[in-house]
């Protein structure tokens, strides 16, 4: 991330005027999911202090009365819980995920993420689908939207066809997951959630992929933000559904019906 990778942690890197953090939170507020464990790292810190010292006047408009008096039309997190839990420098995701087991008591569903990519998922439809499956984890299946060409080799190194990767039938994990609560039976200390406990829950054939044929895209290198960033100034960035005018009443307890009719 060049400018990035030693000034900030990932996730507080801007797409416009807010982090992509502020982005994926904001993704899934909209769907109404509001209670967020932010499992914390390097240069924490910055993340606990944009928190604290936010702005809503940024991303929202306001009208300003005597040069001080200053109302908002619209708010932002008011209405968000935000736990805020260090989980150290160097752990893994299976490892962060264990150290903020005791925040989860009593919920039998959870959602996870990278905090590093965006979608415009119908998030809806995801969960329902893992709802009424007896699956313990499920993740986003995405096409990689890298340039890279995918080749099918014979035995004797003949190529037999050769297909750009993002047209091919490889599906990548989009770092977007939906868990209940059974997944921390099958994590062991040290392991990272996918390389081990993905592999134990393939064999009891318990892991869901929730396949998404739209937008999808990381921030990896400074080349995918400069393209998050061109998205972002072109007026309508495909990850701000909050902003499309589809609304949904999303908790785990209450039905969570599409308006699109789809």
């Amino acid at each position: 991330m060049r400018d990035y990778s030693e000034a900030v942690p990932k996730p507080m890197v801007r797409i416009g005027d807010r982090p992509i953090l502020w982005n994926i939170m904001k993704y899934y507020a909209h769907f109404g999911h509001k209670d967020f464990i932010l499992c914390l790292g390097f240069k924490g810190a910055l993340i606990k202090e944009f928190f604290l010292n936010y702005e809503e006047w940024v991303s929202n408009d306001f009208i300003l009365s005597n040069g001080r008096e200053l109302r908002l039309f619209n708010k932002d997190i008011q209405d968000w819980k935000v736990t805020f839990v260090d989980t150290g420098l160097h752990a893994s995701v299976g490892e962060r995920l264990k150290a903020v087991k005791p925040f989860l008591d009593g919920e039998k569903m959870f959602l996870a993420n990278y905090a590093d990519g965006l979608t415009d998922l119908w998030l809806p439809d995801m969960i329902e689908r893992f709802r009424e499956s007896e699956n313990i984890a499920a993740f986003l299946a995405v096409s990689s939207p890298q340039s890279f060409h995918v080749a099918r080799i014979g035995e004797d190194d003949s190529v037999t066809d050769i297909t750009p990767l993002s047209e091919s039938d490889l599906w990548i994990n989009g770092g977007f997951f939906v868990l209940r609560s059974e997944i921390f039976d099958y994590m062991r200390d040290g392991e990272e959630l996918v390389s081990e406990p993905f592999q134990r829950l393939i064999r009891q054939k318990k892991l869901l992929a929730h396949r998404h044929m739209g937008f999808w895209r990381p921030m990896d290198t400074f080349k995918d933000k400069q393209a998050l960033d061109e998205m972002y100034e072109s007026g309508l960035p495909p990850w701000e559904v909050w902003k499309q005018g589809r609304h949904v009443s999303g908790s785990f307890e209450d039905d969570t019906t599409d308006p699109r009719g789809d």
